[in-house]
């Protein structure tokens, strides 16, 4: 899925095997960060931006 806030467009999968979110900038597959939570994932990621 696909999701858009103010600042960033990002995808957000979930890892069955981890049981962790992982959100991934659509502008950089490469740019990822993972969370318990979506938002906790989607904070985490904005963080390295």
């Amino acid at each position: 899925m696909t999701f858009y806030n103010n600042q960033m467009e990002y995808r957000v999968t979930l890892n069955t095997e981890l049981n962790l979110f992982v959100v991934f900038d659509k502008r950089d597959e490469n740019h990822f960060a993972t969370g318990k939570t979506i938002e906790e994932a989607v904070q985490e990621l904005s963080k390295q931006v």
